[in-house]
């Protein structure tokens, strides 16, 4: 009979892959760096394939075979896990870590929603959250970094399933004063012959850079920056208008200079808000429990901040109610 790979041998090469040398890997398991070597000594030769080049210099680099056995080796230790939890916890309910990733503009509006009202139902799962962009979380479920991941439905690749929650329309975002504020709805055209500050995160500009080009409008972009903030300061300050989506409650800059929101007149389509895993795996009990959250919650009341507009005068879309108070969250963070 072969002989089989142990989930010591799979933690082993996961914690080596992720600290980049052996001597580290030992460290963070408690053992000796001769155990965590002959471990994955052992494994390599149970698949036949190399999966670090080991270099004294530059520590572990993995090799083809390496990187896609990363996430695979990550999934059966997330499933044993989730196996001996559900064994343990049999009758007691979900618990465990649960890592989501999200969409970095959209993290300030669903984070602190959603990490406080899914503690709230699942007391015992500890959730963490990494924000990215779409490629950036895309790689992340890919990795196994994270098992699911909230983001806009646009640029989903091929091996990633997407299930909307959610839609969004874009808004104009104008300096008090600019010569359109004072339209409750302004139309795309309008635009054409003032300066724009352009969000810049994948996939904002080409986004919004379609949005106009559907009206004809060629963007004067003077000024380009993945921050949304900086985005916001800027049109408080007269430099230009924005297109955005998602809209803070208070409809001010970091300075306390203020902002004026209005609908666009034109018919834009929607974009989707949802989540997304990795095709063809199964979920673990915790994210399944999470993705149910989302499609009940998210879908139904949590995002009812991220479709409502400023409070600015002239703006004649409706509010939608706001379950509740929203904080920012930023970096990586974890709520147990």
């Amino acid at each position: 009979m072969a002989e089989r790979m142990s989930l010591r041998q799979l933690d082993y090469f996961v914690t080596a892959a992720e600290v980049g040398t052996m001597t580290a890997a030992a460290q963070l398991l408690y053992v000796s760096q001769s155990a965590v070597s002959a471990g994955i000594g052992e494994l390599e030769h149970q698949l036949g394939v190399q999966l670090f080049v080991r270099a004294k210099a530059k520590g572990l680099t993995l090799t083809p075979a390496g990187r896609l056995f990363l996430p695979e080796a990550r999934a059966l230790l997330a499933r044993s896990e989730e196996l001996r939890l559900g064994m343990r916890e049999a009758g007691r309910g979900l618990a465990g870590r649960l890592t989501i990733g999200c969409f970095s503009t959209l993290a300030p509006f669903l984070l602190p929603c959603v990490l406080e009202e899914f503690r709230t139902d699942c007391p015992d799962v500890t959730l963490d959250f990494v924000e990215g962009s779409l490629d950036e979380l895309q790689d992340l479920l890919r990795e196994g970094t994270c098992e699911s991941a909230l983001l806009y439905g646009v640029d989903i690749q091929a091996g990633i399933d997407f299930d909307a929650l959610y839609s969004v329309v874009p808004h104009v975002l104008l300096p008090q004063g600019h010569a359109l504020a004072g339209a409750e709805a302004v139309r795309l055209a309008d635009l054409a012959e003032h300066d724009m500050i352009m969000l810049d995160v994948p996939p904002s500009l080409r986004y919004f850079t379609e949005v106009l080009a559907a009206a004809g409008v060629s963007p004067r972009i003077r000024y380009s920056t993945e921050s949304f903030e900086t985005v916001r300061s800027l049109v408080a300050r007269g430099a230009g208008y924005s297109l955005l989506i998602q809209r803070p409650a208070l409809a001010v800059s970091y300075e306390g200079r203020d902002l004026q929101v209005r609908r666009i007149a034109d018919d834009v389509a929607p974009l989707p808000v949802g989540l997304a895993r990795l095709s063809g795996t199964r979920p673990t009990r915790r994210a399944a429990a999470f993705a149910a959250f989302c499609r009940e919650r998210v879908g139904q009341g949590l995002a009812d901040a991220t479709r409502r507009s400023s409070p600015a005068a002239g703006v004649s879309a409706p509010l939608p109610r706001q379950r509740r108070g929203h904080r920012a969250a930023a970096g990586t963070g974890t709520v147990s």
